[in-house]
């Protein structure tokens, strides 16, 4: 199977590129045109946590700095994180810290696409939209891991309250309470009973942050994520949220 890239001739190469870049790319002497080789050649060859690090130390200033211009997304992102009871501030650092996470998430899912990471961030750094992809991400990503802590019963209580209980059950609560049993942190003692009145069922699962992260860019992609932030930033109330019902205490009350 022939390359597709030995299809096209280098002026619809070109094409391609945004305006900007492709005049940049014209206009480049000889010798500077040769370092851009070398630096495909270095990047396209690399592994896909090594180009995940590179692109986390070649773009994140500027994307933080356009992450942080759009207030409209930002503050939507903020109500949500608020809605959802989510004390996490979209400082700078955590901006950083979120886009070298989205490089590197997006490097595990290219095991199955390996040109993924490397189209994914060019979208990023080129368009507004796919630079919003990581908003969403960050929002997606923090209301995962509030549902990574939750007991199963707060699951029940959760999906009592969707209006599409099943999708809501089989895209999120079922990957992360696989995840629970895998990694021994829940152990259902019937492994039949989706839901049962056992002690298991009413336990807090007690994951440290980093093994938490872990688990979450293990159990799901970026494209699920990223798609569950958008849609609750698109729609209020995609995702019904209850604190006080979720959490309440009285665990006697669920089973009668």
């Amino acid at each position: 199977m022939s390359n597709p890239l030995q299809s096209d001739s280098i002026e619809n190469i070109l094409q391609k590129l945004p305006p900007e870049a492709k005049s940049w790319a014209e206009s480049l002497p000889w010798n500077q045109r040769r370092y851009v080789l070398s630096l495909c050649h270095l990047l396209c060859a690399a592994s896909p946590d090594v180009q995940a690090e590179f692109l986390d130390e070649y773009t994140a200033n500027g994307l933080i700095s356009k992450l942080i211009e759009n207030h409209e997304i930002r503050q939507k992102v903020k109500l949500n994180l608020d809605r959802f009871q989510i004390t996490t501030e979209l400082t700078e650092n955590v901006l950083r810290s979120y886009i070298r996470q989205f490089y590197i998430h997006s490097a595990q899912d290219s095991r199955r696409k390996p040109d993924l990471i490397l189209e994914s961030a060019l979208r990023v750094v080129a368009s507004t939209e796919e630079r919003n992809h990581i908003l969403n991400y960050v929002l997606g990503f923090e209301i995962i891991k509030v549902l990574f802590r939750m007991s199963w019963l707060q699951h029940e209580r959760l999906y009592r309250l969707q209006r599409n209980q099943e999708e809501f059950i089989t895209l999120y609560l079922k990957p992360i309470q696989q995840t629970h049993r895998l990694n021994q942190i829940i152990v259902p003692k019937d492994q039949k009973l989706f839901f049962a009145r056992r002690d298991y069922y009413v336990q807090q699962p007690d994951i440290s942050e980093k093994k938490l992260v872990a688990l979450a860019i293990a159990t799901f992609t970026t494209e699920v994520i990223s798609s569950f932030g958008f849609s609750v930033i698109r729609h209020p109330d995609a995702i019904a949220f209850d604190h006080d019902y979720i959490f309440d205490v009285d665990v006697e009350a669920a089973f009668q």
